[in-house]
């Protein structure tokens, strides 16, 4: 299951709104009874969701979360970058495999 906070950013970009900043525009809190969180202040130009339109979100909102562990653990096995231009000047293919393999290692939904 999605994120609150996720379900959120993808119906603002259905509608939208480029970036949410949680801080600002859309206050979470947990409720006290274990349920999770809720919207507890928006500030958006845009209305605010019902549970039936955050719900419409849990699958994009899944593959979001999903994709965005890859791009993490791609990051990770990458290096940094002056390694890599350094490794491009050296052996354009070699990278390039290297890069492929961690790709194919780490597919995005």
């Amino acid at each position: 299951m999605a994120n609150l906070s996720t379900k959120i950013k993808m119906y603002a970009a259905a509608n939208g709104v480029a970036e949410v900043d949680f801080l600002k525009d859309v206050m979470l809190q947990d409720d006290s009874d274990g349920n999770g969180a809720y919207i507890k202040e928006w500030n958006l130009d845009i209305a605010q969701p019902t549970d039936a339109q955050l719900s419409a979100q849990e699958s994009a909102a899944n593959t979001e979360e999903a994709n965005a562990t890859v791009r993490s653990t791609r990051r990770t096995a990458y290096g940094d970058i002056g390694e890599q231009l350094d490794e491009i000047y050296k052996d354009r293919d070699s990278w390039k495999a290297r890069i492929k393999s961690i790709k194919d290692a780490n597919p995005k939904s």
